[in-house]
């Protein structure tokens, strides 16, 4: 019975120290792929949440001239605070509705902006008093949320 304990003991075997180190570079390869690619996630979901605060505060202020005979004169973030709660018009974790303004002389169109708090990057939505609304993003940051990725100002 002895033997057959000391027999089945000296079978056992391990993994070398090769095999231990080849299985840690092979996780720390995945690693370094992977965790840059999560971190981008991050600044995404803030851009994402600044193009629906100006997606929200176009249709406040489209509320807005609709309460005020068509027109936008007057127009400012804390009046469309009022018509839509929940546009933050004061620091924000992520976005922030940072402007809201007439445009026109006799006030025909408005101008929303809202900016992302971790990127700088600002989506605005803009309506001519022609009528044409057009959406621009200007990237402040490094990391060049806006489509074409590039600095400059873009449409979205």
């Amino acid at each position: 019975m002895l033997h057959s304990l000391r027999q089945r003991t000296s079978d056992e075997g391990g993994f070398t120290l090769i095999e231990l180190l080849v299985v840690i570079l092979i996780i720390g390869i995945l690693a370094a792929i992977a965790i840059p690619a999560l971190l981008s996630q991050k600044s995404k979901a803030y851009d994402s949440s600044a193009k629906t605060v100006a997606q929200t505060a176009q249709t406040a202020a489209e509320t807005y001239a609709t309460e005020n005979n068509g027109n936008y004169a007057g127009i400012s973030p804390t009046k469309l605070n009022a018509i839509e709660p929940s546009l933050n018009t004061t620091s924000a974790n992520e976005a922030q509705l940072t402007v809201a303004a007439e445009v026109g002389s006799a006030g025909e169109g408005y101008e929303v902006t809202a900016t992302a708090q971790n990127t700088g990057d600002k989506y605005t939505v803009k309506r001519l008093a022609t009528g044409v609304v057009e959406h621009k993003c200007v990237s402040n940051s490094t990391l060049l949320g806006c489509p074409g990725k590039t600095a400059s100002s873009n449409s979205w």
